[in-house]
């Protein structure tokens, strides 16, 4: 049963959950890591703490987009834009995207943050606190399975079509169903007027944070926490099951 949903407004709220006493383990959808060649063709530090920390001591979003177009503009098409070996595997954008759906300013605010607050940041960061341990979570996996790639959000109300909305609640009845019961081991309880509330929300942040939720429901049966012996300690990896077929 869903208890309750979090918001948070603005990244000092965000820091102080992270500061909360464990235990708990939560999915987040954003970024943790780089691409391993973008790491060592700029010779940044091979290790996950080292290069964001680097990061950070740009001081600004606009410098980080400076430094990923300094590095994009001189090569050749096709070689400007890594993914990561998660991105290839999960259809994820790379997280060198700064623009469109930016996924590489939520890096640069996030990761930064994971670091400084000494959470357990699997598989980048395993030596910080066990009690509080964080995960990379892609809701658009947990989408996929319930629904294929139908379109369920969108930023605008004025984008939000009856196709979209009744996607938003089949996802939603497909989290008490016995499809998410055999991939993730988890159901999903939603009081009607939760339900009735998510199915309106076209931006789905809060449907997205859901997703994310049975990610790390799922993580947290298992020892690895979903984190296979391959994941590259510098890219990091998606806590999903289908990444392990």
């Amino acid at each position: 049963m869903v208890e309750a949903f979090e918001d948070f407004l603005d990244f000092s709220a965000f820091e102080a959950f992270l500061q909360r006493p464990g235990p708990w383990l939560a999915a987040m959808d954003f970024p943790f890591g780089q691409p391993r060649k973008l790491i060592e063709n700029l010779r940044w530090p091979d290790d996950w703490a080292g290069y964001v920390e680097r990061v950070a001591a740009f001081g600004s979003k606009a410098r980080f987009r400076e430094i990923l177009k300094a590095y994009r503009d001189p090569r050749p098409p096709g070689d400007k834009q890594h993914p990561r070996a998660i991105d290839a595997l999960s259809r994820s954008q790379s997280p060198m995207t700064v623009y469109g759906t930016p996924v590489g300013l939520m890096f640069f605010e996030g990761a930064p943050r994971l670091l400084r607050s000494g959470c357990q940041v699997l598989p980048l960061r395993p030596g910080g606190d066990p009690a509080r341990t964080v995960l990379e979570g892609y809701p658009a996996l947990v989408a996929r399975t319930l629904i294929g790639r139908r379109s369920y959000k969108t930023e605008t109300r004025a984008r939000d079509t009856p196709e979209r909305r009744q996607a938003r609640a089949d996802l939603l009845a497909g989290l008490g169903s016995g499809q998410l019961r055999h991939r993730y081991g988890v159901v999903v309880a939603l009081d009607p007027p939760v339900v009735e509330r998510l199915v309106e929300e076209h931006p789905a942040d809060r449907l997205d944070a859901l997703l994310c939720a049975v990610q790390a429901a799922w993580a947290s049966q298992r020892t690895d926490r979903g984190i296979p012996r391959h994941a590259d300690p510098l890219e990091g990896w998606i806590a999903d099951p289908v990444l392990g077929e």
